[in-house]
């Protein structure tokens, strides 16, 4: 695809590119502002592409100097994209995140039928925060607006579509859609097509 941008986008691009080569080696593209937070605990492969506006923050909730957000090679995330993690998040290579993407492995309290499951009369912020991993595998394609929540994973070759809120892993080359997320299709490697569940 040829991307035509208009003057003023090719100066923005041009500032990013040379703030990326200055501070983001590795990286192909930073489109700044870019928020970061905990960067010693986020990894990212070569290639790395993103628009403006992105956050990434890494909290050292586990008590662990490991990293926590683990990009792999040519990932291209789109503008406004929010990925947190206290243990791990795991992006694996190829995918491609559209804007206003959240990502995250944590969780202000714990919402479980247990002895140990947060009050709901103390004031959120307050709750102890819970962390449970997220794993996205290769070549996955995420939509607009996705919200994809702790403990989940998304096997490989999978679109989830626009909107949709992940609560529960989703099988590799699988389309997922709605809130909650379910798959709606799914690729046959024999005839190599994709069929509705």
């Amino acid at each position: 695809m040829k991307n035509e941008y208009g003057l003023m986008e090719l100066i923005r691009n041009g500032l990013s590119y040379i703030l990326t080569k200055c501070f983001y080696r590795k990286a192909r593209l930073i489109r700044f502002p870019f928020y970061i937070r905990g960067k010693n605990k986020i990894m990212y492969g070569k290639n790395f592409t993103t628009g403006y506006g992105c956050r990434l923050e890494a909290f050292n909730i586990n008590g662990k100097e490991t990293a926590k957000i683990n990009i792999g090679y040519n990932c291209r995330v789109g503008d406004h994209v929010h990925i947190a993690a206290g243990e791990q998040v795991f992006i694996g290579d190829n995918c491609l995140l559209a804007s206003k993407i959240y990502i995250s492995d944590i969780a202000h309290g714990d919402y479980s039928n247990s002895s140990f499951a947060s009050n709901p009369k103390t004031p959120p912020n307050e709750r102890k925060l819970t962390t449970s991993p997220v794993k996205i595998g290769n070549n996955v394609w995420i939509g607009d607006n996705v919200c994809i929540l702790p403990g989940v994973t998304i096997g490989d070759g999978c679109v989830i579509g626009a909107n949709a809120v992940v609560n529960k892993d989703i099988p590799k080359n699988s389309i997922a859609v709605g809130v909650p997320a379910k798959v709606v299709k799914y690729f046959d490697d024999e005839k190599h097509i994709w069929k509705n569940k």
